[in-house]
């Protein structure tokens, strides 16, 4: 495929007409296929359909002798603490097992620090001027839909491969009081698949603030969710907070939502052993316990650190020939175009699309007309606004193998020809 950037005229029409009947024959296949969110495909699911018949009739004591059928137990079993305490690198003691949302808990976060405070702090709905969120862009949306609920102002943060603009960062928080949080997804990020490197973390752990209740949201939603042999790790927040002395600054975030049932799984809170009795204090108020039945049935299944990672070594093998196949349609189409760039995430549920500036949209609805749905463009921008019109989330997880090449062929080819459509337009002006 020629470049497109560098076409004359008479290239550019007849690229056009052959991209325009290419186009037509894949909407002659009438396809209706969906990659617009991280869906766990029904093979992933069905890695923990034991957990249907669990924990049994008979089995509803937990090792600590509390009956799981009963009330209370807000922090959640211990020993449900302590199978995730390793992996997520926080001692039992300071982790929270709740119900199967980890974003639920987020919302929850915010609520009470909007309604009450954090830690004795002033309310922030009663904060002068309002409250801002650093937001890292390209980031999840619906992290965005939680500061638009509370009115929450949104500063978006330039993203580089290894972390978010931690200067920019930096700057922000130490003249303005009123950034009181920061979205963070550190680990395999959504859209992106970018890593915090260690010099990041620590500068995001260590950073002086005008704000003292400042808090880093963060989402380490894809800690154990590795696409190739290489299990990335990433420094640890919450020793390194404690290290410099802001040892309130981390909320880490975590679930099973991925790794058992999606709708029915567990989420983690882990943070300082202040933060966990100001979370106690408020979940106190609006629940009188977890399902502690989910959490034995998980313990049953999980069993132990080793067989969590045998559990996501299954899931690597049946998400991981998906990106495969992606990667290998965009090189196919798209290398040497100058239409677009993509990501190649070691792990995550994402591959991040950069289309042509002024394209995205286009892509969208080019890709809607030929049967396969995309991620709304500027959805990982707040407010849905991305500045360049360029960025494109790729979510080939819940598809059928056999339709993942499609689906990538369908996308590929909307982008080449709504880049040849922009470029024609641009020569006629």
């Amino acid at each position: 495929m020629q470049n497109i950037s560098t076409c004359d005229r008479k290239a550019l029409d007849e690229l056009h007409s052959t991209l325009k009947v290419r186009y037509s024959s894949l909407q002659h296949l009438k396809l209706n296929l969906n990659i617009a969110r991280g869906v766990p495909s029904p093979e992933q699911v069905e890695l923990s359909d034991d957990l249907l018949s669990l924990p049994g009739a008979a089995d509803f004591m937990s090792a600590d002798g509390v009956d799981v059928r009963n009330y209370m137990g807000q922090q959640g079993l211990r020993e449900v603490r302590a199978l995730f305490s390793e992996s997520m690198e926080i001692s039992p003691e300071n982790l929270v097992v709740d119900g199967n949302s980890s974003l639920a808990l987020m919302y929850d976060c915010v609520s009470h620090a909007w309604r009450a405070g954090v830690n004795g702090g002033t309310p922030w709905h009663r904060v002068r001027g309002g409250v801002a969120f650093l937001c890292p862009v390209p980031g999840y949306d619906r992290h965005f839909s939680i500061c638009e609920a509370f009115g929450i102002r949104m500063i978006p943060v330039p993203m580089h491969a290894d972390g978010p603009d931690v200067e920019f960062v930096r700057d922000a928080v130490a003249g303005d009081e009123s950034i009181k949080g920061m979205w963070c997804v550190p680990k395999y990020s959504n859209p992106t698949g970018a890593t915090y490197s260690e010099s990041k973390i620590r500068a995001l752990a260590s950073m002086r603030t005008a704000a003292d209740d400042f808090r880093l949201f963060w989402d380490n939603a894809y800690w154990l969710h590795h696409l190739t042999d290489e299990a990335v790790q990433i420094a640890n927040v919450v020793a390194l907070c404690e290290e410099y002395g802001n040892e309130n600054r981390p909320l880490v975030f975590g679930s099973t939502s991925k790794i058992t049932f999606a709708g029915a799984g567990l989420s983690m809170l882990g943070s300082s052993r202040e933060n966990i009795r100001w979370w106690l204090r408020h979940a106190s108020v609006r629940s009188v316990g977890p399902d502690k039945v989910n959490q034995l049935r998980h313990l049953r299944f999980l069993r132990n650190s080793d067989g969590l990672k045998a559990l996501m070594q299954r899931h690597k093998e049946l998400l991981a020939p998906r990106f495969g196949i992606v990667e290998r349609n965009f090189r196919r189409l798209l290398e040497g175009t100058g239409v677009a760039s993509w990501t190649q995430p070691k792990g995550g549920y994402f591959i991040t699309l950069n289309v042509l500036h002024g394209t995205a949209k286009r892509v969208v609805e080019l890709s809607k007309q030929a049967g396969v749905t995309l991620t709304p463009a500027g959805a990982p921008f707040p407010g849905g606004i991305d500045p360049t019109d360029s960025v494109l989330r790729i979510a080939p997880s819940s598809l059928a193998v056999d339709d993942v090449g499609q689906a990538a062929e369908v996308v590929a080819v909307s982008a080449l020809l709504a880049a040849a459509e922009l470029r024609l337009r641009q020569l006629a002006e």
